[in-house]
């Protein structure tokens, strides 16, 4: 499973429902998304700044997770950001694959 960190805006009426409907009822309808994706909710926060919610979710790929995030925005309320997330062992993991490159500008044979 890949683990996702998930940023979210209400827009306009979204934020009329959220009032009315309170977080614990939105939070229930998005675990339900996400299950039913295939997926696992770690956690969920509101939060005042740039995004007025985030979560961590497991999803068992990318696709489950542009679903969400489709799904979500198709409502016209919410915005939706999402950010994959790695353990420090799969950076451990990046850090030993190789691969060729050349920096913009710089002219060097290997």
């Amino acid at each position: 499973m890949a683990k996702y960190l998930v940023c979210g805006n209400y827009i306009g009426e979204g934020v009329k429902g959220l009032m009315s409907e309170g977080g614990s009822s939105r939070r229930s309808v998005i675990q339900k998304l996400v299950t039913s994706l295939g997926g696992t909710v770690e956690c969920i926060y509101y939060a005042f700044g740039e995004y007025d919610i985030y979560g961590i979710f497991d999803m068992p790929c990318s696709t489950s997770m542009a679903a969400f995030s489709l799904q979500a925005a198709a409502s016209g309320m919410v915005t939706v950001s999402s950010v994959p997330l790695l353990t420090p062992e799969e950076i451990d993991e990046a850090a030993k694959k190789t691969g060729e490159y050349r920096a913009p500008g710089v002219n060097w044979l290997p």
